[in-house]
């Protein structure tokens, strides 16, 4: 019954919406995300090097702990986002659909840069503070506030908050746990307490303990694994033309484009890697909305260019580049084809053919980091989404302030649970359920997008 209804949900319906609202916001930007690549990188990256001041430093005491700059909340999103599908995904993606289905990965990502910017910049738009000073934001505020529907507003929260406790906690853990048991053959249990513990100590430190590990172990963990592989592209220098002619070649195969639209939701091997890491920069899902939602001193336009940045340094970069490894490493799409591995394995095996032993334990622990970052990033978006729960609860039955407090308590036990469960058990029902959370998430998000496209600032106009 829940394979049926994950097969149902993540079919062609949702492949649909999602390509739909791509394809429509690049139309209304007139390919901003092409044309206008030099304005928004200067508008993210090359913001950093422009020696602003602390944005949070004017700020009174009670908002400044419960927001972030523009850093902090880029990097949390990024630790949401680049997870172990950059890894297992994109390994799956090659096995099923060929090297050309890399490339229709680049267009689908493509296009989800504009879906990202204009529902963070809707986010940005209509998030408010509620009576502690904290945001409330995400797509449960514009569902509720622009879209004027309270009932679809709180139906995603309920989803939201129920995938941070699958793919954002259990998920993850039962990825990192299962990961440090092979490499140190230390019992399970271990694994999960020491995990459990970690995550639980810097969840508890709040918003601004979370973002400050996310904006230092995001930009280092990120750095290493594409050091690394650069360095396997290096050494295999010579087979890198080769491997993007036959991205570029494969493309044109039936096989091959149902492999990398599958991303988005057709092929059965990719409905499942949507979840797991293909799909794993998330536009059209709304959570980039919410990670974003607590950013002082920006503007709707500004944080949605970060969003397009992460949709771009997610699949563009980070999994280009693991693709690029595997072709190169295997030897191609013939290669791919006589080769028994998939997943985590193969890619640990390539990087272990191109740089020996190391190349295992550096796949290895990137699974561990990224794992790591995932969990605290989906903790502090479900901790956001809450929070709009409670306002949506409080605006309506008068519930308490103590009361709220006491519901952010228990969200913490039980975000820690999940995290412990997930590191001491199987999770094939859960990966499904996730799945299906993941994408409902994405219909009442597409429909706000759509039915609020002339709010979307700088979309209507193409003018930013």
């Amino acid at each position: 019954m829940i394979h049926w209804i994950h097969s149902l949900v993540w079919g062609p319906a949702l492949l649909g919406l999602l390509l739909f609202a791509g394809l429509f916001f690049t139309f209304q930007s007139h390919g901003f995300q092409f044309w206008g690549i030099r304005l928004w990188w200067r508008a993210t990256v090359g913001s950093l090097f422009a020696g602003s001041k602390d944005p949070n430093q004017e700020e009174d005491r009670d908002i400044k702990e419960n927001s972030v700059n523009k850093l902090q909340s880029a990097c949390t999103a990024l630790a949401a986002t680049i997870g172990t599908g950059n890894i297992v995904g994109v390994a799956s993606a090659l096995t099923a659909g060929g090297p050309g289905a890399i490339f229709w990965m680049w267009v689908s990502a493509g296009l989800g840069m504009m879906t990202a910017y204009a529902e963070t910049s809707l986010g940005i738009r209509y998030r408010y503070r509620d009576p502690a000073g904290r945001w409330v934001c995400g797509p449960m505020v514009y569902l509720e506030r622009g879209l004027k529907s309270p009932g679809l507003s709180l139906f995603y929260g309920l989803l939201c908050l129920l995938a941070s406790l699958g793919m954002g906690s259990m998920v993850q853990s039962n990825s990192a746990a299962q990961t440090i048991h092979y490499l140190t053959g230390l019992p399970p249990v271990f694994c999960a307490a020491v995990i459990t513990g970690v995550v639980v100590f810097v969840a508890w430190g709040g918003t601004r303990r979370v973002t400050g590990v996310t904006e230092k172990l995001v930009p280092l963990s990120a750095g290493i694994y594409l050091l690394f592989s650069g360095a396997v592209l290096f050494k295999c220098r010579a087979q890198v033309p080769r491997a993007f002619w036959e991205i570029f070649q494969c493309a044109l195969f039936p096989k091959s484009v149902l492999g990398g639209i599958g991303g988005y939701g057709i092929s059965r091997s990719f409905r499942y890697g949507i979840a797991r890491g293909v799909f794993s920069n998330e536009a059209g899902l709304g959570s980039l909305a919410g990670l974003h939602g607590a950013t002082d001193n920006t503007t709707a336009e500004e944080q949605g260019m970060w969003a397009m940045f992460e949709v771009f340094f997610d699949t563009i970069v980070i999994c280009t580049m693991t693709a690029l490894v595997i072709l190169c490493v295997a030897g191609g799409g013939r290669g791919l084809a006589e080769n028994s591995y998939d997943g985590a394995v193969l890619t640990a095996w390539c990087f272990e053919e191109a740089l020996g032993e190391a190349g295992q334990y550096l796949v290895s622990i990137s699974m561990v980091v990224f794992a790591f970052a995932t969990m605290i990033a989906w903790y502090y978006l479900g901790r956001q989404t809450l929070g709009g729960v409670l306002d949506w609860l409080r605006k309506r039955t008068g519930i308490s302030q103590k009361a709220c407090q006491r519901a952010e308590a228990l969200y913490l036990i039980l975000f820690g649970y999940a995290v412990f469960l997930g590191c001491v058990s199987g999770l094939r029902a859960v990966w499904e359920l996730s799945d299906i959370w993941n994408g409902l998430m994405a219909f009442p998000n597409i429909l706000a997008l759509l039915i609020l496209r002339r709010r979307v600032p700088g979309v209507r106009s193409g003018d930013f």
